[in-house]
C-alpha cells in the first residue's frame, strides 16, 4: 500500500509540473491533463478499494441494515468524489464561482441522496424513546 501511495504522489507531482508547463503556452491543454491525472488516479483508487468493498458490505449486513443503506453510502462517497474533482478544475481554471456552484450542487445532492438514511434514524430513534 505505501508503494502505491508513493507511486500515486510521484504522478500527480509530474502531472501538476507538465500542468503547470503547459499552462503558460496552452492553457486549455493544461486543464486536460489535470482531469486526465485525476481520471487516473479515481481509477487507481477504485482497483485498490475494490476487494475493501466486500468488508464493507459485509459490516453493513451484519449489522443487519438494509441492502439499500449500503448503495446510499456508496453514492454519496460517489457524489463527494465527483463534486471535490470538479471544483477543483474549476478552480484550477481559474472559475472560482463555477466551483462553488459545483460543491453547493454536491451538499444538495449528498443531502436528497441521505434523506431515506436520516428517516430511518430518527424512526429508530422514536422506536428508542
Amino acid at each position: 500500500m505505501v508503494e502505491n501511495a508513493f507511486t500515486t504522489a510521484v504522478f500527480c507531482v509530474a502531472s501538476a509540473i507538465l500542468a503547470v508547463l503547459l499552462r503558460q503556452h496552452v492553457r486549455e491543454q493544461s486543464l486536460f491533463i489535470s482531469l486526465a491525472a485525476c481520471v487516473v488516479v479515481t481509477g487507481g483508487l477504485f482497483a485498490i478499494l475494490a476487494p475493501v468493498l466486500g468488508d464493507i458490505r459485509g459490516l453493513f449486513f451484519d449489522s443487519g441494515l438494509p441492502e439499500s443503506y449500503i448503495s446510499l453510502v456508496f453514492k454519496a462517497t460517489a457524489i463527494c468524489l465527483i463534486t471535490q474533482i470538479t471544483s477543483d478544475l474549476c478552480k484550477d481554471s481559474g472559475e472560482t464561482a463555477i466551483a462553488s456552484a459545483a460543491e453547493m450542487w454536491g451538499r444538495g445532492a449528498v443531502t436528497f441522496v441521505s434523506l431515506p438514511l436520516i428517516k430511518a434514524l430518527i424512526s429508530r430513534i422514536g422506536e428508542i424513546l
